[in-house]
């Protein structure tokens, strides 16, 4: 199960250090609006996939509160069928699809869980709702 604070599933980014700082920082800057996960990453962890309209607290290496996202958006599609839209959407540079599924590959494979054509890909589309920890003291994560 993945962490939860204030009641808001967590959303934890690559992995961390350097990366999910870079991350997390494209994210609060706007320029990051989705994120790509396996499916069989929520069967191994008991989580249900995010709902629209659901929001989530976006962490740190700590698991400390670094902004709030809404979800826009849940689509599961194989990773050989992942939109060029989705990808550019989640801010990260590339250049093309297939410079997208070459890093999300080799990064898939760094962790442990090298894919396929057919694995199954949550893509998860959200807009940042709030930025910083401090609706946190105040027990205000929804604003």
């Amino acid at each position: 199960m993945w962490p939860r604070i204030g009641g808001l599933r967590a959303l934890a980014l690559g992995t961390p250090g350097e990366l999910r700082a870079n991350l997390n920082t494209l994210v609060l800057a706007g320029v990051k609006t989705a994120t790509a996960g396996l499916r069989a990453e929520y069967a191994d962890e008991g989580e249900e996939l995010e709902q629209v309209g659901e929001r989530l607290a976006l962490v740190d290496d700590q698991d400390a509160l670094v902004g709030v996202v809404e979800v826009t958006g849940v689509e599961v599609t194989r990773f050989a069928t992942v939109p060029w839209d989705f990808a550019r959407s989640e801010g990260e540079g590339d250049r093309s699809i297939e410079e997208w599924r070459a890093g999300h590959a080799a990064y898939w494979t760094r962790v442990g869980t090298p894919v396929t054509e057919d694995t199954e890909i949550v893509c998860v589309r959200f807009r940042l709702v709030s930025a910083g920890d401090g609706g946190v003291a105040t027990g205000d994560l929804g604003s």
